[in-house]
């Protein structure tokens, strides 16, 4: 059975663990062999600019001994009428997993409908999960296991917001979501995370989210695709800024998968100063999908 990594909510804690553990311990040089990949090609489609997808995965194949094929929206038949499905198979006869960057998460589905190969999500406009397993490996290695914390969000209810949703159901911590009214997080995604005993709360109060947290986060206010929407307006008491933080515990951390826009969604004050750990987390991008990687082919 091909095994995709499409979206959290497809696993378990184990499994995804799992993933973490192969992880940490390419980062930590403990592999038993540290080109396992050898001869493996990896396809990857962007159908939106990326600089931490595009590195993060391009690198981390390298370094296990495997490579990469760069495919960017001018650069495949999509565009010109070609099916998903159509380049999912041809893809399959050429690469040995395929990752796919793209707004529509319909794409993501049909491509691994007909794909042979394993599918990973680089992202879409609904998830990010590749992001939040990064983050998970991080506020981990800074403050131990997740489980029983409180983990907040300040912001767009937007991909990353919902895949921290799914983690919180699957790895046992606490999601406070503050959004505005009119930006909330993805009511089927939350939905699912409640049915499983997800404790999730959502607000419109930034501060009372932070309270007590152990991570605090945060994203830009405009992910790509949505340029045309004026949503400044609604966020802007949303922004992470050191009053903010001194709301959450005195050593909470502070995440963002960046890009930042500094002066906006968070303060240099903020992603500057010692609850940071942004830095960290967009380094752990790359030994995260090494993880997923490793599952992802080792089981093909």
């Amino acid at each position: 059975m091909t095994r995709h990594f499409l979206n959290l909510d497809r696993f378990d804690e184990i499994t995804l663990r799992h993933m973490l553990k192969r992880g940490l311990d390419f980062k930590g040089k403990r592999a038993a062999d540290p080109l396992p990949l050898r001869g493996r090609i990896l396809a990857m489609i962007f159908e939106k600019p990326s600089t931490r997808t595009r590195v993060s995965f391009e690198a981390g194949m390298k370094q296990l001994g495997g490579d990469v094929v760069v495919l960017g929206q001018h650069d495949t038949q999509l565009g010109r009428g070609e099916t998903v499905a159509d380049t999912a198979r041809v893809l399959s006869r050429y690469v040995d997993a395929i990752m796919i960057r793209t707004n529509d998460p319909a794409k993501l589905d049909e491509l691994a409908a007909y794909a042979s190969v394993p599918v990973i999500n680089g992202l879409t406009d609904t998830t990010h999960p590749c992001q939040i397993m990064a983050d998970i490996m991080t506020v981990e290695e800074h403050r131990g296991p997740i489980g029983g914390k409180v983990v907040a969000w300040s912001g767009d209810g937007n991909n990353v917001a919902n895949t921290w949703i799914q983690a919180a159901a699957l790895f046992g911590f606490e999601m406070r979501l503050a959004c505005p009214a009119n930006l909330p997080p993805d009511a089927d995604i939350m939905a699912w995370a409640l049915a499983r005993g997800a404790k999730i709360v959502l607000t419109e109060d930034p501060a009372a989210a932070v309270k007590g947290a152990d991570a605090v986060i945060t994203d830009a206010w405009v992910s790509m695709g949505f340029e045309s929407e004026n949503r400044q307006q609604f966020l802007e008491p949303y922004a992470v800024t050191e009053s903010l933080m001194a709301h959450a515990k005195p050593d909470a951390l502070f995440l963002h998968c960046l890009p930042a826009h500094r002066g906006e969604e968070v303060t240099d004050g903020v992603i500057d100063g010692p609850w940071s750990v942004v830095w960290d987390e967009a380094e752990n991008r790359l030994h995260a999908q090494k993880g997923i990687l490793m599952w992802c082919l080792e089981g093909n």
